[in-house]
């Protein structure tokens, strides 16, 4: 594995072959270690010598993040896990291919800036952002199987793995994607940073982020008086000759749960800096709930990559579990190593999180704590198609601020899978959209998400939560 595995220049750039050689003894296990371990999730795929050659290919391919920009992020989790800033993590469930256009990305970098900018100003609070994007192309599914009209085939686990369609063809896993994800993930970043770099970022467009669907509703115009008042601030700040460069631009970053190990094993190198070892794949990689097994290939790698990591939290998770976890991924107890990101639906949280905060918290752990108040509010439609309440999105928040305010700790951030889109995929919100509506414009191909207007909303309510905090 040492062999084939790049060297990352000083600045995590890939550049000419390290002058010393990597040892046997390399601080990451190698892929076939972690397979025997027996990792939960993985395709199955029918020809091992194609997984080989997809691996050997990815191997070769430049990073798409560069170590320095890992370790700017991590510096910015451990702030968050300070209580000095806030993190807003959100994008698709799943990416697609064919979602890989400028309008697609456009899109989802709009929203979250919006809501970015609603927290920032109305929380007065900084806003660490991390998009759910260039990367989120595997997806856990409860059940290896999926029948319709009795006709059973392979599950769809994200274009990673296999097709949406279904189709014996189609659902057959196919490790040529891994190829594909990494090309998607390039293409999709090339356009974030071009975005991010190029002006549309800069404060001063703060109006032209409104398209019309939004502005004619109230939490549109809700946000244009936020606009409005922002403009104000930065006329101000021109008049005494004031213009950071913070003002022109943002600081982005990316994310995606680490499942298909493949993938992360052949995208993670060893930087030249440090002699230590980065999965270039996002800034941030998460584990899964289903792959979160201490004994597990997932911990096993993650454990020794330097990114800022996360850990999803379901509420099966005791506080054993969690600073069992800690102790593995973490044992420096380095600040904005890692992220808890909780999802115990909103029935479960107040019950739930309580113990598991303040006996971590007790224990002196350096974490950041992040609520998804997605996963656990997931429920079908009498229509067949699966849904969230808005409202119950909402509570979980409520719950997880309401936690951390009675033990007087530090609500860090949340994790929503949203879309820019104007799509119908969870009922409630200020639209007031029903199970009915559903149908109408349902496009996720696996989990559903907030629309544009609803992850508007939620960014105010969040920013009323954050003034209390």
């Amino acid at each position: 594995m040492a062999a084939d595995r790049l060297s990352l220049g000083q600045d995590g750039r890939s550049g000419a072959a390290h002058p010393y050689p990597f040892r046997v003894s390399s601080p990451v296990p190698d892929l076939d270690a972690l397979r025997a371990l027996g990792p939960a999730q993985q395709p199955d795929y029918p020809d091992r010598a194609a997984v080989d050659a997809a691996v050997a290919r990815l191997r070769t391919m430049p990073p798409l993040v560069f170590a320095g920009e890992c370790d700017e992020l991590k510096d910015k989790v451990a702030a968050v896990s300070r209580g000095e800033a806030f993190m807003l993590m959100g994008g698709d469930c799943a990416e697609t291919f064919a979602g890989v256009t400028a309008d697609n990305v456009r899109n989802k970098l709009r929203v979250l800036l919006q809501m970015a900018v609603v927290l920032t100003y109305a929380a007065s609070v900084p806003v660490v952002k991390v998009g759910r994007i260039a990367g989120q192309y595997a997806k856990p599914r409860s059940s290896d199987f999926e029948t319709r009209e009795g006709v059973t085939l392979p599950a769809y686990r994200g274009d990673a793995v296999n097709g949406f369609d279904f189709t014996a063809e189609a659902r057959v896993p196919d490790p040529q994607r891994l190829v594909d994800v990494y090309n998607s993930s390039a293409a999709t970043l090339n356009l974030v940073r071009a975005f991010v770099t190029g002006g549309y970022a800069d404060l001063r467009q703060v109006h032209t982020w409104n398209t019309d669907f939004v502005r004619e509703s109230s939490v549109g115009q809700r946000y244009e008086l936020v606009a409005a008042e922002i403009d104000r601030a930065l006329t101000f700040m021109q008049a005494i000759g004031a213009d950071p460069d913070e003002f022109h631009r943002v600081d982005f970053h990316t994310c995606h749960e680490g499942l298909v190990l493949d993938y992360e094993h052949a995208m993670t190198r060893i930087d030249s800096r440090t002699q230590t070892p980065y999965d270039v794949s996002a800034h941030f990689v998460w584990i899964g709930e289903r792959t979160r097994q201490l004994d597990g290939a997932h911990v096993e790698l993650f454990r020794h990559i330097r990114n800022p990591i996360g850990v999803k939290l379901g509420p099966s998770t005791t506080a054993d579990d969690a600073l069992a976890l800690a102790a593995k991924l973490n044992p420096d107890n380095e600040p904005g190593r890692l992220t808890f990101i909780t999802r115990f639906g909103a029935g479960r949280i107040r019950d739930g999180l309580p113990d598991l905060v303040e006996k971590v918290t007790a224990s002196g752990v350096e974490v950041a704590w992040v609520c998804d108040p997605m996963h656990g509010n997931t429920f079908e439609a009498s229509s067949g198609y699966k849904t969230r309440r808005f409202d119950d999105v909402v509570d979980e928040i409520k719950g997880f601020f309401e936690v951390h305010r009675a033990l007087d700790t530090w609500p860090g951030g949340v994790h929503v899978e949203l879309t820019g889109d104007d799509v119908t995929e969870c009922v409630g919100g200020g639209e007031e959209l029903a199970e009915v509506d559903l149908g109408s414009r349902y496009e996720s191909v696996c989990d559903p998400r907030l629309n544009r207007v609803q992850s508007l909303e939620l960014a105010f309510l969040v920013a009323e939560m954050l003034r209390n905090a």
